[in-house]
């Protein structure tokens, strides 16, 4: 439980820079900061949500998908909130895989979604794991 504390911490923390990342003035530069930010939130909150489901549940996931379907049926996340975090994982293939100005854009503008659902999942699973 306590590797499971510390990912949890981990994640509050990456969290936290890609809100601070997103509520800087626009520019190119911040753009490509804020999205760097989320690929890396999104790693460490899927592997958390991963590593709860494992440890707590005794659901083995092995994939972001597998990870945020399973939250859903442990109402860990909302129907709504699922289908966000699914796009979600689509869009962080995009933006690890290729970089494409159009798709950089179209994603950044999604970034404030993201993180609120990642903020929720986080919160919601903190809630579960204790402080």
């Amino acid at each position: 439980m306590e590797q499971l504390k510390e990912r949890l911490e981990s994640a509050g923390r990456a969290l936290s820079t890609l809100e601070e990342a997103l509520t800087m003035p626009f520019s190119v530069l911040v753009r490509d900061a804020s999205i760097q930010r989320f690929e890396y939130s999104f790693e460490i909150l899927w592997k958390l949500l991963g590593a709860y489901l494992k440890e707590v549940e005794g659901i083995a996931c092995n994939s972001p998908k597998q990870c945020f379907r399973e939250g859903l049926k442990l109402g860990l996340m909302s129907v709504e909130e699922t289908e966000l975090a699914l796009a979600m994982t689509d869009d962080r293939n995009l933006t690890s895989h290729t970089y494409i100005e159009a798709i950089a854009v179209a994603i950044h503008r999604k970034l404030g979604g993201y993180h609120g659902v990642m903020r929720r999942l986080w919160e919601r699973l903190r809630a579960r794991v204790g402080p």
